[in-house]
């Protein structure tokens, strides 16, 4: 579970009320339901107008997805794979590599496997994962754009919901006291509205954009690494070809457990 972004949205909580107790503000006033049900409400209400209802009624799904972690996406996992059965291909031939497709947690992976060992022409190989990778940047794209949406709406409807309660504020003018309650009450709505949008939703839309990216590249990791077992190549070229598409701290990993492998062999 990816419990950084959960720990994210808590520390931003408590920075806002922190910052009310130091101000000399009541933290009481956030307990507002009007407030709270004008932001969420018409948040998701303009999230439902926005977007189709197979896409809307994926927001669980999607959430899903961003708090757990995908098994078999270590990209330096991937290319030692690669490599060792690089190896073993070579040595054995390309139905050997059967028990490692079948014992494979990555889907994506286990299909690129199967299709090499079927025997698959190479560029019918490379058009159908290219079409699966798009089709899950697709997928991924829809995802954040709903957070990015109601990131965008929920701030405005926080200017609406601050409206509203300055609209039953003004109806009580002859009580100067309760005026006062209620005008800090209105602003609550904008309060929650902007805490919403820019704490919560577009940070998880960033968040949702950013594993959408390190999931392609593991794809395009796995691509390459196939064509290179279709195409025959030695371990050592298959390496330095997957290798260069791992960031810096990534390689130097990479390097550090082939340098450790290489002095326990010996």
């Amino acid at each position: 579970m990816d419990l950084f972004l959960i720990l994210g949205i808590v520390l931003g909580a408590l920075a806002v009320v922190v910052g009310m107790i130091v101000k000399g503000a009541s933290v009481s006033v956030l307990l507002n339901p009007a407030a709270a049900i004008i932001i969420l409400v018409g948040t998701t209400a303009a999230v439902m107008n926005s977007f189709p209802k197979n896409e809307f009624l994926n927001i669980p799904k999607i959430l899903g997805a961003l708090i757990k972690e995908k098994k078999g996406q270590d990209p330096v996992v991937i290319v030692k794979q690669f490599v060792e059965m690089s190896q073993q291909a070579r040595k054995d031939g390309l139905l050997s590599l059967e028990p490692e497709a079948a014992k494979a947690e990555n889907p994506f992976l286990k299909k690129s496997l199967e299709l090499v060992i079927d025997g698959t022409d190479r560029d019918l190989i490379r058009e159908i994962l290219e079409m699966e990778i798009a089709a899950v940047e697709e997928r991924h794209h829809a995802g954040a754009a709903i957070f990015s949406a109601a990131g965008s709406y929920a701030p405005t409807l926080g200017v609406l919901g601050a409206v509203i309660g300055l609209i039953g504020a003004l109806g009580n003018l002859e009580d100067t006291e309760v005026l006062g309650h209620m005008i800090a009450a209105a602003f609550v709505a904008t309060l929650f509205g902007i805490f919403l949008g820019y704490v919560v939703c577009h940070p998880i839309a960033s968040r949702l954009k950013r594993k959408s990216a390190i999931e392609v590249n593991n794809m395009q990791i796995v691509l390459e690494g196939a064509l290179s077992l279709h195409g025959g190549e030695n371990a050592g070229t298959l390496k330095m070809k997957l290798a260069g598409m791992l960031n810096s701290k990534d390689r130097a990993k990479l390097e550090g457990n082939s340098t450790a492998t290489q002095r326990k062999d010996q």
